[in-house]
């Protein structure tokens, strides 16, 4: 079984005795219950990677003996998804699913025919959750890059995200072109645009198009929103070569 991956801060990372305290520290002495002699991995979040072994363990800290360093390339390319806001929790269910496979980019979007919209006080704190969802799941699944949820775009902003990628694909139930079929870029983003359940409007698509983006169908049925990112994702990840 892999060791359990908990994050710190990075200038902790360099010694070679480590105290993992605070919420990390409590999770791994008092929900893990880990104990001297066990393996476990540390992480800055951002490509660094400290292989440690605990030499004790308190209520809720443990201290850590390093054994072993390294640092890991960030992914390319880049996995970027404009994720249309999804009802009730299943955003968070699209981010930490999304996350889990590999996604290293989460733009949430307010599109035209969202149901949910992000207002005032809601929109910090549902920012809140979508990023602490990708935290989480990215420990769940040992990612040493942490996936970055980035403020809510509208969108122009979206289009922006498109004009800027590598590759840019829009999931459309009435596209013609297969996703699996794409010619994928070695380097570089590749966008993936998500509509809400509602579907995009033909302004939106007019605006992706013009944008560079390329209406795809990601297959033969029809999938929610909070679930077709990561279909589409697990698609592209395995023509890059990173699956």
């Amino acid at each position: 079984m892999s060791p359990p991956l908990f994050l710190a801060e990075a200038a902790r990372l360099d010694s070679d005795r480590i105290l993992l305290d605070g919420p990390e520290g409590r999770h791994a002495a008092a929900v893990r219950r880990l104990r001297a002699g066990e393996r476990v991995d540390l992480s800055d979040g951002e490509g660094r990677l400290v292989e440690c072994v605990v030499a004790s363990a308190e209520r809720d800290s443990l201290h850590l003996e390093a054994v072993a360093r390294r640092d890991v390339p960030r992914p390319e390319p880049r996995i970027v998804v404009v994720q249309a806001l999804p009802k009730g929790d299943r955003g968070e269910l699209a981010v930490e699913t999304m996350t889990e496979v590999g996604v290293d980019v989460i733009v949430p979007w307010t599109a035209a025919r969202c149901v949910t919209q992000w207002r005032g006080d809601r929109r910090a704190k549902a920012l809140a959750r979508w990023r602490g969802t990708a935290r989480e799941a990215a420990k769940q699944s040992r990612r040493v890059w942490l996936p970055e949820v980035t403020e809510p775009a509208d969108t122009t902003a979206a289009a922006e995200r498109v004009a800027g990628a590598a590759l840019a694909v829009i999931l459309h139930e009435e596209a013609e072109r297969p996703l699996s079929g794409i010619d994928v870029p070695d380097t570089g983003d590749i966008v993936v645009v998500v509509g809400p359940e509602g579907g995009l409007t033909d302004d939106e698509i007019a605006a992706f198009q013009a944008a560079g983006g390329t209406p795809v169908l990601l297959g033969p049925t029809v999938l929610r929103t909070s679930t077709a990112g990561v279909a589409a994702a697990a698609v592209l990840l395995s023509r890059t070569g990173r699956w």
